[in-house]
């Protein structure tokens, strides 16, 4: 989901490796997307607890954040390895937390404006603590797997074993005190996306050696899956906390579906990518919402955060709350990327808000011809 290409690394870069970043911008941008639609059917279509029914938001939350953490850990594996410890952290802080708490400081003015009894209520610093936690737990999420693994490599420069025995100790801790439960479920795919970073050979060897079968064996367990996934499966319920069979069963399905699920829709986006990146729409969703994804996370997490505290749609109709969602949705791209145009290039600001520093100037991305 994050910008963290290690694109500050110097060497060669072949056609490839461009071409396979373009395709995890698209991948990003495709998976942004779908963000933004979950949250506005939580917070438009549905206002009474039935989005936890719904078969696309069902869908939707199988794998997007599990592929974002990912794409997260693939493409963090230059700042890893190639970076001192306090540099890695240091680059990471600015790069997430520095833009969260600017956005974060602007959803407690406005609610300061709207609601201004908020900021005396008691415990209103534990409240803000919990609120950041909560509104941009994917950033939390993002830096703390982030550190974990670099901690890691401290020890052992590079062992897929470590990063195994790492994920178990993880997943088993039974803590639930606020976004752990979501750093806990999302720690693997980090690892995941790492190792295959730096096993891309063996990986790739045996995806070209099977991949019809494989295809087809993990099509039929994210299908199974999803059929059986209910409201305790998701993380937000089921806290990752194994105390009974019932409750193993919840997690283990929780794992394996977000798992099989990823698999095969990033097949499916780089697959997308291939066919039609010479069409103006895949440019778009590649180079406007593919690379503009930390933010548009930031906007869209303090508007629907901001949504929880107001009172809307009681007596909308069906009709009208899904235009009211399409409306919603339009106007976040349309208001990030309106923003990430101004700021991009103005020294400081753009680090404080998009969370990059100014780039130099690059030619434009341009369709293939084929």
């Amino acid at each position: 989901m994050l910008n963290t290409t290690g694109s500050d690394v110097p060497g060669p870069r072949t056609p490839e490796a461009k071409d396979r970043e373009l395709g995890l911008d698209f991948a990003k941008g495709v998976l942004i997307t779908l963000v933004i639609v979950g949250h506005v059917i939580q917070y438009v279509v549905y206002r009474d607890g039935g989005f936890w029914e719904s078969p696309c938001f069902k869908w939707i939350y199988m794998f997007h954040m599990p592929l974002f953490m990912a794409i997260s850990g693939y493409l963090s594996w230059r700042a890893l390895l190639r970076k001192s410890f306090t540099r890695a952290i240091g680059d990471r802080a600015v790069q997430l937390l520095l833009p969260m708490l600017f956005w974060y400081a602007l959803l407690e003015a406005a609610k300061l404006a709207v609601f201004s009894s908020s900021a005396s209520e008691p415990g209103s610093v534990l409240r803000c603590l919990n609120d950041s936690a909560g509104t941009y737990w994917f950033i939390w999420a993002a830096f703390v797997s982030f550190l974990l693994v670099k901690i890691l490599l401290i020890f052992n420069r590079w062992s897929p074993w470590i990063l195994f025995v790492s994920v178990l100790l993880v997943a088993l801790t039974p803590v639930t005190f606020s976004i752990l439960p979501l750093i806990k479920y999302t720690f693997p795919f980090f690892c995941l996306g790492f190792s295959f970073a730096q096993s891309r050979e063996w990986w790739t060897g045996i995806a070209r050696s099977h991949k019809p079968l494989l295809i087809m064996f993990l099509s039929i367990a994210a299908l199974v899956c999803f059929l059986a996934w209910r409201k305790d499966t998701y993380i937000y319920n089921n806290l990752a906390l194994v105390h009974d069979m019932q409750s193993a069963q919840n997690v283990l399905l929780m794992l394996v579906g977000s798992a099989a699920a990823s698999a095969i829709v990033i097949v499916l986006i780089l697959q997308c990518w291939k066919v039609g990146r010479s069409k103006r729409v895949i440019s778009f969703i590649t180079v406007e919402l593919g690379q503009s994804t930390l933010l548009l996370y930031l906007i869209q997490g303090t508007i629907f955060r901001l949504m929880d505290s107001i009172q809307y749609g009681e007596l909308w109709d069906l009709t009208t709350r899904l235009v009211v969602a399409g409306i919603l949705g339009g106007a976040i791209v349309a208001v990030g990327l309106t923003i990430r145009w101004i700021v991009r290039d103005i020294p400081y600001l753009s680090q404080l808000v998009l969370g990059a520093p100014p780039r130099p100037a690059c030619p434009k991305y341009q369709p293939a011809d084929n």
